[in-house]
């Protein structure tokens, strides 16, 4: 019975997570693996990011700030002494709400190939700035202090984020000291900069003219100060510092216009940083891992190959 479950569970895996052509493959070879293999020391655990009382889980009760940790599945006995590779993932939502769809599929995917996926879920509208900041610095930091619980390695830690979530993503990713909570007790024990970044169809800009207002009013307000405007459009905050980055976007996309992908992956090389920017001709935005489009589905597989050494 705990074996039947346990394939299950696998197959459930492969349905939520739109896992088509390698990933279903790979889902068919481990379901009929041998009975005696060992089971994940983890199931999937929930956590919130702050205490009961505090002002910090923000005022929609439905986008109180946690993480959901999703374990890999645990294909040989070695593996349950190696140190796994994590990635927070940032849904996005337009900062006003937070789509299914880029959280949880994502973090199974990562659990097929020996990653612990780790969704976020954060503050929104409306709470301003720096709420989902805070929240997301935050959650890098507590994956640092419990790696060694999930058996992590605290050097392969990265951040994901889709639209506005990959706007959270990658401030956090080119500014990780920009704001410290007063009530983040880990803000001078544990880094909040992550050691890779993913952004599927990203908003990157709040100038200029492929700035994404929705966005920009959500998380700013009516009458944002044009300082903190700047600051935020971080494609003008890539360093050499900023973490290698994988990028993904359509040329049509009329929700958040492609020049955001362009103009961050271009502040990357210019700034040395290593970037690899996938860009298709078609496709609405909010797409995800476009499971009924042939054409851009293979980018979670090129995702997948840039993780190449963080994985099975």
């Amino acid at each position: 019975m705990k074996h039947q479950k346990r394939r299950e569970f696998l197959k459930n895996a492969a349905l939520s997570a739109g896992a088509f052509g390698l990933f279903s493959e790979k889902v068919n070879s481990m379901a009929g693996q041998d009975p005696s293999d060992p089971e994940p020391p983890f199931q999937n655990e929930e956590l919130f990011l702050w205490e009961d009382n505090s002002d910090n889980n923000g005022q929609n009760p439905e986008y109180r700030p946690k993480i959901r940790i999703y374990y890999p599945v645990i294909r040989k006995r070695e593996d349950q002494d190696r140190k796994f590779a994590a990635v927070l993932i940032c849904p996005g939502g337009g900062y006003y709400v937070q789509a299914p769809h880029e959280g949880e599929p994502f973090a199974r995917l990562f659990t097929l190939h020996g990653i612990v996926g780790v969704v976020l879920t954060y503050r929104v509208n409306p709470d301003r700035y720096p709420g989902s900041y805070s929240d997301a610095a935050r959650a890098m930091r507590i994956l640092r202090r419990d790696a060694g619980k999930y058996n992590v390695d605290s050097g392969k830690i990265g951040i994901m984020g889709f639209s506005a979530g990959g706007h959270l993503a990658s401030t956090v990713a080119t500014q990780p000291d920009l704001y410290k909570d007063p009530q983040d007790d880990l803000v001078d024990r544990f880094s909040a900069r992550p050691d890779r970044l993913i952004l599927g169809y990203p908003v990157i800009s709040f100038i200029d003219e492929y700035a994404h207002e929705g966005s920009k009013k959500s998380l700013l307000g009516e009458d944002p100060d044009p300082v903190m405007v700047r600051q935020l459009s971080n494609n003008h905050q890539v360093t050499e510092n900023t973490p290698s980055s994988f990028l993904f976007h359509t040329a049509d996309d009329k929700g958040v216009p492609v020049f955001n992908s362009l103009s961050f992956a271009e502040a990357c090389v210019r700034n040395s940083v290593p970037v690899e920017l996938h860009v298709f001709p078609e496709g609405q935005h909010g797409v995800g891992m476009a499971e009924n489009h042939p054409q851009l589905r293979i980018w979670t597989e090129n995702l997948i190959n840039w993780l190449q050494d963080w994985h099975y």
